[in-house]
């Protein structure tokens, strides 16, 4: 895209940018007010990378931020404004109604419902465009395991990121004739999965009859990527099974990240 010649000028209540073309003033330095006021400007001037490609169209249509994100808790069902926001927090609400009719227009998501019953809210699904985006948010998920280290303090996790990270995970050809059921607790969240003949199935809450409970605490990103074996989780305690202790080896043969070099920055 052609980057504008933009000039910011930032005062104790209000901040302008403005270019040979146009002025742009926003009243006001509330963070969230200024977010979603930046956002208005950018799809004012967005244009397209001029590129002949299916990835330049595919960045036009979900690579603005929070986009994946987006599609990522869509990919669990259709979701009210509220129920998204809920699970990103971190996004003001004026920037994802704005990223919803960006993605709408692209025929990535599509409005259920109109809202105008008793307490009836809006809601959003993917289309089947749009769930056409699964094994591509699968594998940039895998890509970006390779630089996760310790949490950041204002990093959180979701139902809907484990749910896809266990997808992205999961090694379909090592689960042929395998027949199993796990409940997962990892921190706060249970999670209950089911294994059939290299088909995978995730749920949110307790999974009653499960073939074993994995409490996992904090161990599974070291577990699938190997920096931990079972053995070792199991002797020190860090993992607690109920059930046969044989099946936490079973999942970590079934759920793994491929190991990539990390960015030299970080390793």
């Amino acid at each position: 895209m052609t980057e504008p010649n933009w000039k910011v000028v930032v005062d104790r209540d209000r901040l302008t940018i403005s270019s040979a073309a146009y002025t742009f003033t926003i009243n006001g330095t509330d963070p969230e007010h200024l977010e979603a006021a930046v956002a208005d400007l950018q799809s004012a001037v967005r244009g397209t990378y001029g590129q002949y490609c299916g990835l330049s169209r595919a960045a036009e249509m979900v690579g603005e931020r929070w986009g994946f994100l987006i599609v990522r808790d869509l990919l669990m069902g259709p979701r009210s404004a509220a129920d998204l926001h809920a699970g990103l927090p971190r996004i003001s609400a004026n920037l994802l109604a704005r990223r919803l009719r960006e993605l709408a227009y692209s025929g990535v998501v599509r409005p259920v419902g109109d809202g105008l019953g008793d307490g009836e809210l809006v809601r959003y699904e993917l289309t089947e465009y749009g769930r056409g985006l699964e094994d591509a948010v699968l594998a940039f998920g895998r890509w970006g395991a390779a630089t996760l280290a310790t949490p950041r303090p204002e990093d959180i996790v979701t139902d809907s990121s484990l749910i896809v990270a266990l997808k992205a995970m999961f090694r379909p050809d090592a689960a042929r004739d395998v027949r199993l059921s796990y409940e997962l607790r990892v921190g706060d969240h249970v999670l209950g999965v089911r294994i059939d003949d290299g088909a995978l199935e995730v749920a949110v809450g307790p999974l009653p009859g499960a073939d074993a409970v994995l409490d996992l605490g904090h161990m599974l990103l070291a577990l699938t990527t190997g920096e931990m074996t079972a053995d070792d989780v199991l002797t020190t305690g860090q993992v607690r099974v109920k059930g046969d202790p044989m099946l936490l080896h079973r999942f970590v043969e079934l759920f793994q990240l491929p190991v990539l070099p990390a960015p030299k920055a970080l390793a």
